[in-house]
């Protein structure tokens, strides 16, 4: 619990500082924090590694994001993240997605933003057996745990080209992100038992995942 404490308290200064002066001064903290961060993924790749022995040796770098800010196209964000990440992917696909900051920490799973042909053959994959994802998203744990499938302001006001608007799954179509997702509270993260959390929604997102997976790397 100290050392995500010390991770939070770190987070929260460098979004109250987020100057490259500041983190010139506080370089150390920086590192601190991280390799703090970077030991607790090692515990999550180890957790889930009993259920997918090749995560037992993922190596937690590969897992995380540059603290450091893209402002290439986005001149006016700020110069660094003020979260740290763990993210388990495959082909654009998130199987496990761990974001943790001050007041912005969520888990969750999926396509985010996916490439044109990713989105077309899930489309196709709905327009053939919709009902079996929809099972998949109403079982009983999952769907108390998130809830529906994420929002975006980028998602289609009408059916994507192709399918009407009368379609049965049309609210999976008009989907432009295909992700589930759940806040977390500092506590929660806190906890001594997280990780058995990440454990059990891992376990969770599993039937999700897979869904996708086959959908997307199915060929006629």
């Amino acid at each position: 619990m100290v050392q995500k404490e010390y991770i939070f308290r770190f987070l929260r200064d460098l979004r109250n500082n987020n100057s490259k002066d500041w983190m010139d001064e506080n370089r150390d903290r920086y590192h601190t924090a991280k390799e703090r961060w970077l030991e607790e993924i090692e515990h999550f790749l180890s957790v889930l590694g009993k259920h997918h022995e090749p995560f037992s040796k993922i190596k937690p770098k590969s897992t995380i994001s540059r603290i450091n800010n893209n402002r290439r196209f986005q001149p006016d964000r700020p110069i660094y993240k003020d979260y740290f990440t763990f993210d388990l992917s495959e082909n654009n696909i998130s199987i496990l997605h761990l974001s943790v900051g001050p007041g912005s920490s969520f888990i969750g799973a999926g396509m985010h933003r996916p490439e044109s042909e990713q989105l077309k053959k899930f489309h196709q994959a709905i327009d053939y057996d919709g009902e079996k994802f929809k099972e998949i998203l109403e079982e009983q744990k999952l769907k108390a745990f998130f809830g529906d499938l994420s929002t975006s302001e980028r998602d289609l006001k009408t059916a994507p080209k192709s399918y009407s608007k009368e379609h049965p799954h049309i609210e999976i179509l008009r989907r432009k992100s295909i992700t589930l997702m759940r806040d977390l509270t500092e506590e929660e993260i806190c906890a001594d038992d997280f990780p058995k959390l990440v454990e059990e929604t891992y376990l969770m997102l599993r039937p999700f995942h897979n869904y996708i997976v086959q959908a997307i790397n199915f060929e006629e």
